[in-house]
């Protein structure tokens, strides 16, 4: 896992431009502690941060083959999880080898076969390939969109990195920001291709973008295609069991510490159960991490979204595997240090305003960076087999719109309300908002035949894994890069992804349940405790000091009448809310203070040209 940055100029000499290249690679050092290098010709450079996984001596970056025509060079960020297959079918085919590590197998797959590598990938990965035979610079993305990747274009090329702080520390990259910026930042659709910054665009999950001095093409190789499941209820249990343990073995291979985060949930709970039979097969005992704030468990109360605590589960589930296990354990004052919220404001480059569920993240994988260096996750089954609450709640299911947007609680009301009327006048969330889900369900591919129950649900799931889900991966990779943590995600396996899509509803729901495939596929690794648990999200304190801390904070801001965070958010909002009781303040309250103090100090931090006209 690593970070990558690159510059192409046809028109000018970038050997001259080293201190630019340097500065950009140096922006991600905290994706790469361990390693650097820059490979620079005359109308490219690239640059790398390592953060050492697989061959620790021998898989340095950037890396290149020499042919007749011409050298290749490519920067990696990520891992592929079949590279040991493809390195015994490459060395059939004549290929030989310097490294043991899987960037080596990538760069010698597109030398066999071009673009068409993608095709033999099983991972998560984001790379860029120099092809001095063509002259050209072919970006490739993973499939599900695990890896961040960013480009800008220029007048004679290209500027790309892994976050879009690489490309801002170059001087042809502006640091404007829009409506049309804000405009998503405000909506939570993830628009393809968005980013935050005027110019930027992310590449696309499962594409490929290539530049040329024709310009810049981009070409799909992946995407969620409707097809016909004609296995029954036993055999497609049999299959994701079988898919899932498979997975989960592939994504423990590595040559440094390895754990697993646990939160006492089915998902996480079902790959710690494999992860710890296949690690004590081998004679190791798997390391568990969980996080929670003190004082939870004893004065939890059940609210809309969470039932119950978390930490008796992971107690459960660590007992029945045998895993060392750790809590981290966080109270308000680390969870509202400015300084750790600058910290996730420099990892996401985005005033996401998630408040403690950023903020414990990232500290929960500070404390796991001390023990291990990858850790396994059970993000994305939520949005693999169906499992938030909306996609049982009717009127979610049946409107007009994305569900998490539809769906209402008291945290999940209007997420507008601290903005100005002027700025929310020049946005037209509404109309935004409707172009979105309209051009998201239209890419929708149905079966002939299919009941409407069936086809709506495809749609609702098809939502979730090309929108919803990235938001989560982009989340979780910054937070986890932001301290040299690799964190990989089984349920983003394209088999399985492409398996459970395919599988109807009545199948995903066969028990009465969410997620039935995957609480009877891994049931045999799951204490019943956990097996009869409902969903339960990512946790969020519950101490009215959390409130406390966030309003003390805003007051202060609003003792700076000037600054610029009042040309996005409403003075007389923020004056309402510092003012409330922390103990009964609305939950969407706590939320929108987190929001005012994610644009204060982002806007102290990057200082962007706003352009609100």
């Amino acid at each position: 896992m690593c970070g990558i940055a690159g510059w192409v100029s046809y028109d000018a000499d970038l050997t001259r431009r080293q201190d630019v290249v340097d500065a950009m690679t140096g922006t991600m050092a905290c994706r790469g502690p361990d390693d650097s290098g820059t490979w620079v010709r005359r109308h490219v450079a690239l640059g790398h941060r390592r953060l050492a996984i697989i061959d620790l001596p021998g898989g340095r970056q950037p890396m290149a083959v020499h042919t007749p025509r011409g050298d290749i060079a490519m920067v990696y960020s990520g891992e592929t999880y079949n590279f040991t297959e493809l390195k015994a079918e490459l060395t059939k085919l004549g290929h030989t080898w310097e490294t043991d590590s899987d960037t080596e197998v990538v760069l010698h797959g597109y030398l066999q076969w071009g673009d068409e590598v993608v095709d033999h990938l099983n991972g998560m990965y984001a790379f860029a390939i120099w092809d001095e035979r063509d002259d050209r610079l072919v970006m490739i993305r993973d499939r599900m969109g695990i890896k961040p990747f960013y480009y800008y274009p220029t007048a004679d090329g290209v500027l790309f990195g892994s976050e879009p702080k690489a490309i801002l520390a170059n001087p042809l990259a502006r640091k404007v920001v829009d409506t049309d910026g804000l405009r998503e930042l405000m909506a939570f659709t993830k628009q393809p291709g968005w980013s935050l910054w005027k110019g930027m665009e992310e590449v696309r999950p499962g594409t490929i973008v290539t530049v040329s001095r024709e310009g810049v093409r981009t070409r799909t190789y992946w995407k969620l295609d409707a097809k016909q499941h004609t296995d029954d209820q036993e055999t497609t249990v049999a299959r994701v069991r079988e898919l899932m343990t498979d997975i989960v073995h592939r994504q423990l291979v590595a040559d440094v510490p390895r754990c697993v985060l646990l939160s006492g949930g089915l998902d996480s709970s079902a790959v710690t159960g494999l992860a710890a039979a296949r690690l004590a097969s081998q004679g190791e005992q798997l390391r568990t991490f969980s996080v929670d704030f003190f004082g939870q468990e004893e004065n939890f109360k059940p609210d809309e979204m969470r039932d119950t605590a978390d930490s008796p589960f992971v107690r459960d589930v660590a007992s029945l595997v045998g895993s060392a296990h750790q809590d981290v354990v966080l109270n308000p004052a680390e969870l509202t240090d400015p300084e750790v919220r600058r910290a996730v404001l420099r990892a996401r480059d985005i005033p996401a305003g998630l408040g403690d569920m950023d903020t414990s993240l990232y500290l929960l994988f500070k404390a796991i960076r001390g023990e291990s260096t990858v850790a396994l996750s059970g993000e994305s089954a939520d949005e693999v087999f169906g499992g938030y609450r909306w996609f049982f709640d009717e009127a979610a299911v049946n409107a007009d719109m994305f569900p998490w947007i539809a769906f209402r609680t008291a945290m999940m009301t209007d997420r507008t309300s601290i903005y100005t009327p002027e700025l929310m006048a020049k946005m037209d969330l509404e109309a935004y908002l409707r172009d979105e889900y309209r051009s998201a369900v239209a890419s929708v591919e149905h079966l002939d035949g299919e009941s409407a129950v069936e086809a709506r649900m495809r749609t609702i799931c098809h939502l979730h894994l090309t929108r919803f889900v990235r938001m989560l991966l982009d989340r979780k990779d910054r937070a986890s890069m932001a301290v040299g943590l690799e964190v990989r995600v089984p349920f983003c396996d394209h088999r399985l992804v492409e398996y459970v899509y395919n599988t109807p509803w009545s199948l995903k729901t066969f028990d009465g349940r969410e997620k039935s495939l995957l609480r009877h596929a891994t049931s045999h690794v799951l204490p019943e405790s956990v097996a009869q648990r409902v969903k339960s999200p990512y946790p969020s304190t519950q101490d009215p000091g959390y409130a406390a801390a966030l309003q003390q904070q805003a007051k202060e801001v609003l003792a700076e009448p000037g600054h610029a965070v009042f040309d996005l958010v409403d003075r007389s909002w923020a004056h309402r809310v510092s003012e409330a009781d922390p103990t009964t303040m609305d939950p969407a309250a706590r939320v929108g203070l987190d929001r005012l103090l994610d644009l204060y100090h982002w806007l102290e931090m990057y200082t962007p040209e706003l352009q609100l006209a």
